[in-house]
This record gives structure tokens, sequence and C-alpha cells, in this order.
């Protein structure tokens, strides 16, 4: 019996999220829909003209890894803060959820505790300003070698790949669950990070990863092909490939086996998180032996749960939404 279920390795981000209109962003001079990397002086600005500001911990690999608590697994989350005010409420907040933060923060480093600047409009559009600071310097000497090996499933954050220690910490990291048994994959996370290190991206899918998730624009731009010449590609060079398509079919691909799940189309109240609760309903499924159907309707059904509400983490108890849907 593994340590932990799932074990994520990602961004550690706390999410500073306020309400606005279109006229504010303008304003603002921030583009609407999309994340935009942002430098510290920047972050500085947008965080003091936010109003009513709540903040929560984020991160896309962390909100998966939070999603997969709801849900009862055992979980563990590898990531960088430091000692300061917003370092220790994510490290606080994790243990709050029941997730292991096995990472302590940093004493006196350079870099200060990353923040997402997130601005929600009146029709759900999230539009993100992060700051990666000291989250980004994940390297290998942050993988603890017996935490991953105690590892059933670990999940891999892809835009930590864009530096090389990123890179080295991946490969120790899906080693390292590999020889315990456990099985690894990565989440693409991003299209324009595919298309700065494909090559890379290529090789880390095709000679150590057990799984990959990634929408419709990330599995395009790794294939440089159209979308189901691309998944072919995956599925011949992958265990288990799967394909979100904002709001049409989900495409799960396990070698000559593949699986449409619909989605059904729903107003967001915020669409912060979709991505990564989607995971969370996947990993779930795939952690507890489901069948591919029903493991792609467990990530539709989250990821809807966290639309319908403010915040990139679920407020309802997903195993009854689970139960409702007729998936446990």
């Amino acid at each position: 019996m593994k340590t932990y279920q799932v074990v994520g390795i990602g961004n550690a981000i706390v999410d500073v999220i306020a309400q606005c209109d279109d006229s504010f962003l303008d304003h603002m001079g921030i583009e609407k829909g999309i994340m935009q990397l942002i430098e510290r002086d920047r972050a500085e600005t947008l965080y003091a003209a936010m109003k009513d500001r709540t903040q929560a911990p984020g991160g896309s690999v962390g909100n998966t890894i939070a999603g997969l608590g709801n849900l009862g697994l055992k979980a563990a989350f590898i990531g960088r803060v430091r000692d300061d005010a917003l370092g220790l409420f994510y490290e606080a907040a994790l243990h709050g959820e029941g997730t292991d933060f096995p990472n302590v923060p940093v004493a006196g480093a350079d870099l200060p505790t990353s923040r997402s600047m997130i601005f929600v409009t009146p029709d759900g559009e999230r539009s993100m300003n992060t700051y990666l600071g000291i989250s980004a310097e994940v390297s290998t000497g942050d993988v603890a070698p017996e935490v991953v090996e105690e590892a059933g499933i670990l999940f891999l954050e892809g835009y930590l790949f864009d530096k090389d220690q990123g890179k080295a910490a991946f490969l120790a990291a899906a080693q390292a669950c590999h020889r315990g048994g456990g099985r690894a994959g990565i989440a693409l996370s991003d299209p324009f990070c595919v298309n700065r290190h494909r090559d890379d991206f290529r090789r880390l899918v095709r000679e150590d990863m057990d799984y990959v998730i990634g929408n419709q624009h990330e599995w395009e731009a790794l294939y440089q092909t159209d979308l189901d010449t691309a998944l072919d590609q995956a599925a011949a060079e992958c265990g288990l490939v799967v394909c979100t398509r904002s709001g049409a079919d989900v495409i799960l691909r396990a070698g000559a086996e593949r699986v449409e799940v619909p989605v059904h189309r729903v107003t967001p109240v915020d669409a912060t998180g979709a991505g990564d609760q989607f995971a969370a309903g996947f990993l779930y499924g795939y952690a507890t032996g489901r069948d591919l159907a029903t493991a792609g309707r467990m990530g539709c059904v989250a990821a809807a749960e966290v639309i319908s509400h403010f915040g990139a983490r679920p407020e309802a108890d997903l195993k009854l939404a689970f139960r409702e849907a007729g998936l446990l």
C-alpha cells in the first residue's frame, strides 16, 4: 500500500482573486481571458489595484491535488515557497486541506512566494497575471525520492518544464516513481511552453510518461499537425492520452481504444480552474481503476462544479456529485 495515492509537482502559487468589469481591464492594460507572466513591479501594482480581494492556495497542479483531497485520496504536493506571509499562508492552507507539503518554506530566499492576480469579469472569464517568484525554481533538490517513490500516481505541471532544473527534476521524479512501481504523467499546461520545448516534451512523453493530459491547442502544438493525427502519434508513444476541447467532447486514447465523453455546456460563474479540476476528476477515476469513459465523465463533473462558483478549487462534495451522476 503506497503512502500517497497521488503526488503532484508544480508551481506553488497564491491566487489573489477580485471581480472587475471590462473597463477596468482596459484601464490597467490587462489582456482578457489569458494567463500572462508579469514581473515583480507589475505584480505589486496590480495587487494594490484589486478591490475586495480574496486569496487561496493555487497553481495548476496544486489545484488538482486539492480536488483529489476533496475526493478523499491521500495526496502530497511538492513546490517551493518562501518563508514570507504568502508562503506561510500557502503551507498552512495545504495542511488545513489534508494535503502533505513536504517542502518547508525557504528561509531568507531572494525571490518571494509566487502569486497570481486573477480578475474575473461578469461573463466568468478570468484574466490571470502571474508573478512566478520562487516557485519556478523547483529543482531535483526539492524532489525527495522517499516521497515520489511512495506515489501510486505522479502528476507533473508542464509550466515547470520551462527551466533546465525543472526538466531535471521531472526526469528524476518520474524515475523515482517508476522505481516504486507507480505511474507518472504530465499536464502539457500551455501551447507556448510546448512550442519552446517541443523536442524535450516529445522525448518526455515518449520515454518517461504513462499518461499525458492536454487540450487541443497543446496537442496540435506538440506534434505540429491536426488534432486527430496528433492524438494518433501520441497514442503510439504513450500509454494513455487525454484531450480536452473547450466545451466539446473530451477524447481519451489508450492504444487502439478511443473514447469520447460529452461535455454538458453551462454558463460559467468563473472559469478559473476548469482544466485543473477536470484533471482531478479524471485522475480519481484513473487511480481507482475506473474505465476510460467513467474517468473522463468524472473529470467533466469536477470541472462543471468548479466553474459554478468563484475560485479554482471545489466547494461541493465531488464524491456526492459523482454519485448523483451515477458514477459511483
